[in-house]
């Protein structure tokens, strides 16, 4: 009998076992046997209106949801994030999202979401981060908020939210970022807990500024003592020696314990590998980049092996890209600036820096963070596993024409972004195959913003030296260095030739046999209705005739000599995407013939000669961005 006794045992924590890991794995699940998260998102995906499909891979029949984009989550595979940010997302935020009960991170940010603030986002209790920001959400600031505990960045500004400031937000201890402005939110506004708040925009917490409640009506950063001045007078004033001395040996031990814990703070600071970046942390004159990991420079040297040869992907005019490994395993791309010290590599890090912290989008290169030391300059960007387009095209297999068509859509809402949705708007100067990056899914991101420019509404865009690579170049900013948004939009226009026929703008030339222009060519082979001709060999007849003559006419709209002649960005996605081309070119095939009617100008003549003579071209650049 004793012997039987192991095996009971055995069969115990056998199905004690068992048990268990069957709870953790029916944990999410519904009554249906369908994951409990899953239902939850396909609930939320149901409210919005996607027109960009962004949500599309969002499947119901989905085991679980970590391989959706714009999902994260923990490594038990509960969702924790959900980050949508600018992608035109409309419709409502459905309630069911207070379901997701392991949330952290919640970015809707400049989307069109509107209706209210839904009180179930209260249930949320791990929610750290929520942006809510540059949307329609109308109503009150649920009280429901008061309940996130652990809520540290909360931003509701550029909304129409309206009711009474929420007397609840003084319970959350952990608050070290508000920003409610530009709503119409009324008074009075309590000590909050919050570090650096804004209220700043919302006319109805303070008409006027003498009055002692508007004494939070500045613009932030804001920063208030949270300590109880009156505090001090209320001390028992000591009546005998012995409280003397007690109060003295306490006082002595407070004061011995807030050093240790300085000194801990201090060096924790010090030797911490991840300092993050407040926007609105006006002490330093680098802090306005926007939330930016700063790398020590030991690390970026540790994970690209001492910046080994091995590891370079590409080099440019400021310095070289290397493929680095982090710490945890995350790869990267790490431009390293030479000549730090150097002028023209601090007004690069400083141009490109301040340009990628400002744009947010799926199709423009993010930057992850950066290093400074005395002599050292890098950036570090997420690593594209396939390269630059210009790359990829020569490579094998090639890329197919379903994938060229995704890589000029992307490419062109990656522009849109830049010229008409970001603020403030930025061009982007050097346009070109070798300046589109491709993920891991061959998805296009725009890269390469050392050449960039803001186009603040004061800003004249004429520069003092023209840049960027030959072929690609405007004709008016070749010939005046004025650059604007239809600088780019030439550039997209040869990007779309170089994906039809798998060559640069100066190889087709060469490839032709011509010296001439590519563009003359194009038309010409245009007008014969020869198409098959600029096709690159290695897609064989494996390609779309009426797509590809669709592209070509938006390649030759896009070029059009005169800048005011080409169409903006936004009208170019909808041409790719099958809305207005045939009325753009029949429209643009009139004025062609009114032309022939006109004497040939200067700049009709300049600006057909353009050759890959590189004395045309000043300060070419090809460096940001992983190669």
């Amino acid at each position: 009998m004793s012997s039987m006794r192991p095996r009971k045992g055995s069969t115990l924590v056998f199905w004690s076992a068992f048990f268990f890991l069957w709870t953790i794995v029916t944990a999410t699940l519904s009554p249906k046997g369908v994951n409990f998260e899953v239902q939850v998102l396909m609930g939320i995906k149901a409210y919005l209106v996607d027109p960009h499909g962004v949500l599309e891979n969002w499947d119901q029949d989905s085991v679980d949801p970590c391989s959706w984009t714009m999902v994260t989550c923990s490594p038990e595979n509960s969702v924790i994030g959900l980050a949508t940010p600018s992608q035109n997302l409309s419709g409502t935020l459905n309630p069911s999202i207070g379901n997701l009960t392991n949330l952290q991170i919640l970015f809707l940010q400049n989307n069109n979401l509107s209706g209210p603030v839904p009180p179930e986002i209260g249930k949320l209790s791990k929610l750290q981060t929520v942006d809510l920001s540059n949307n329609y959400f109308s109503g009150k600031i649920p009280a429901s908020v008061g309940n996130l505990n652990g809520l540290q960045y909360m931003r509701l500004n550029n909304n129409s939210l309206t009711g009474a400031f929420p007397a609840s937000l003084v319970n959350l201890s952990q608050l070290a970022f508000l920003d409610l402005s530009y709503n119409n939110i009324s008074g009075p506004i309590p000590k909050l807990p919050a570090k650096t708040f804004n209220i700043v925009g919302n006319p109805l917490i303070c008409p006027s500024a003498l009055k002692q409640k508007c004494f939070g009506m500045m613009p932030m950063p804001m920063s208030f003592d949270m300590n109880n001045s009156q505090s001090a007078p209320a001390l028992v004033r000591p009546k005998s020696y012995k409280v003397i001395l007690a109060f003295g040996s306490t006082f002595g031990s407070i004061c011995l314990v807030c050093l240790g814990c300085g000194l801990f703070l201090w060096w924790k600071q010090s030797h911490d590998q991840q300092i993050f970046f407040d926007v609105n942390d006006l002490q330093h004159e680098e802090l306005c980049l926007g939330n930016l990991r700063r790398f020590h420079f030991r690390e970026l040297q540790i994970a690209t092996n001492n910046f080994s040869s091995k590891n370079i992907l590409g080099h440019g005019g400021f310095g070289n890209v290397y493929r680095g490994t982090l710490q945890d395993g995350t790869l990267v791309a790490i431009k390293r600036l030479k000549d730090g010290n150097a002028v023209g590599g601090e007004k690069q890090f400083k141009t490109e820096v301040e340009m990628i912290s400002l744009a947010v989008h799926r199709n423009v290169l993010r930057l992850l963070g950066l290093s400074m030391t005395a002599t050292e300059r890098l950036l570090v960007y997420p690593y594209m596993s396939n390269g630059s387009v210009a790359s990829r095209l020569k490579a094998k297999p090639t890329i197919d024409w379903s994938t060229r068509k995704k890589i000029a859509l992307g490419a062109a809402r990656g522009l849109l972004y830049l010229h008409e949705q970001c603020d403030p708007k930025i061009i982007h100067r050097d346009v070109k195959a070798a300046n589109i990056l491709l993920d891991d899914h061959c998805k296009a991101v725009v890269g390469d913003f050392g050449l960039a420019k803001l186009l603040d509404h004061r800003d004249s865009h004429v520069t003092t030296a023209v840049r960027g690579t030959v072929g690609h170049i405007a004709p008016e900013y070749l010939s005046t260095g004025q650059s604007s948004e239809k600088t780019d939009v030439f550039g997209f226009g040869i990007l779309l030739l170089e994906l039809i026929t798998g060559l640069g703008a100066v190889e087709f030339g060469k490839a032709a046999n011509q010296k001439g222009a590519m563009l003359d060519r194009v038309r010409k082979i245009h007008q014969e209705k020869k198409l098959d001709m600029l096709v690159d060999k290695n897609l064989k007849s494996d390609y779309d005739r009426v797509e590809l003559e669709e592209i070509i006419q938006v390649a030759l709209l896009c070029t059009q000599h005169v800048p005011g002649h080409r169409p903006k960005m936004s009208e170019v996605v909808s041409m790719l995407e099958g809305d207005g081309l045939v009325e753009r070119w029949e429209a643009s095939q009139r004025m062609e013939a009114h032309k022939l009617t006109v004497p040939e100008t200067f700049s009709t003549r300049y600006s057909s000669n353009i050759t890959d003579d590189s004395s045309l071209l000043a300060q070419a650049i090809e460096l940001s961005g992983p190669r």
